[in-house]
């Protein structure tokens, strides 16, 4: 059963991320935290009649397999591709390049998390963190979700992010959540999606050990004995 919470839509202002573009050879590198920050970084780079030569001296790192397989799709393997796919693993994996005094180009969500700009601040880097695409909330089916829930149709719910969780958890009257969820498991797909949910108020069931769609399946298979 599908009920988005979120849409991932292009900024308000393009201005950061276009001179960002413009500016692409002062970079020493150029970090990406999600698909989505691929994708509409590449699609911004096209707009401004550029390509993937614009970016043949910056090196790239990747946070997870799914944004590097997306990166190479534009023809770039990724210099760093850490084994946890959560930012810290970012800060981990610098930790061991000389990166004071270079210039780290950050295209991610308005709303992302403020610790891998600010770690790499510290380690003396020069940051330039820069919108490429925000995420709003979506209340389509919020109806026909606090149906569901007060009939106890539904067994599960997914987090794939902390964005889905806020936006969910902002879709149920604060009075009735623990009625609503009270027989509902709740798997997430990694451990700072799952504190985002347990400060919301959410018993957090599943965890996946990989944070990715697959990882996060897996997990719920575990979890009833299917595998």
């Amino acid at each position: 059963l599908e009920y988005p919470t979120i849409t991932v839509v292009t900024p308000d202002d393009f201005n950061p991320l276009d001179t960002a573009i413009q500016n692409l050879s002062t970079y020493e590198w150029l970090v990406f935290t999600s698909v989505n920050g691929v994708n509409f970084f590449f699609n911004r780079l096209y707009e401004k009649n550029k390509d993937v030569r614009a970016l043949r001296n910056v090196n790239t790192a990747v946070i997870g397999p799914a944004t590097a397989k997306r990166l190479f799709d534009f023809g770039l393997h990724s210099d760093i591709v850490p084994e946890s796919y959560r930012a810290e693993s970012i800060i981990k994996a610098f930790a061991e390049k000389d990166i004071n005094g270079k210039k780290i180009l950050l295209p991610r969500a308005k709303e992302a998390r403020p610790i891998l700009p600010i770690e790499l601040t510290r380690m003396g880097a020069i940051v330039d963190e820069v919108t490429a695409y925000c995420t709003r909330s979506v209340q389509d089916k919020a109806d026909l979700l606090l149906k569901r829930l007060k009939e106890k149709t539904i067994d599960l719910i997914t987090f794939t992010s902390s964005s889905t969780v806020k936006n969910f958890h902002a879709l149920l009257p604060p009075e009735d959540l623990q009625s609503l969820m009270q027989e509902v498991r709740v798997a997430s797909i990694g451990p700072i999606t799952a504190d985002t949910a347990r400060n919301l108020g959410f018993d957090i069931h599943i965890i996946a050990e990989s944070y990715t769609i697959p990882g996060l399946c897996e997990a719920i298979k575990r979890h009833y004995g299917t595998t």
